[in-house]
């Protein structure tokens, strides 16, 4: 039984070791260093991308599903009565 305490123990203290080892991952990709090839075939990329950008055309309609459920002018909320206590009887 002490046995197999000791090998639970030493498996769970040996978890995080093995937690640091594997692949390494840039996470920060800012720093990452780009050929000059790699930095203008991004450049080509993004412009590529602004102008399908600028093709899309402005939309001439509303894409409000529910706009003709809705009601053009939203109700005012009803106004609160004051709270008033009763007033207590006086005894006789």
């Amino acid at each position: 039984m002490k046995v197999m305490r000791a090998a639970l123990m030493m498996s769970v203290l040996a978890g995080p070791a093995f937690a640091q080892e594997g692949p390494h991952v840039n996470l920060i990709p800012e720093i990452e260093h780009r050929t000059p090839e790699q930095k203008e075939q991004d450049a080509i990329r993004q412009r590529a991308y602004q102008d399908s950008l600028r093709k899309i055309p402005d939309p001439k309609v509303s894409s409000d599903p529910w706009g003709s459920v809705r009601a053009s002018d939203a109700p005012a909320p009803a106004a609160k009565k004051p709270h008033v206590k009763p007033k207590a009887h006086a005894a006789n």
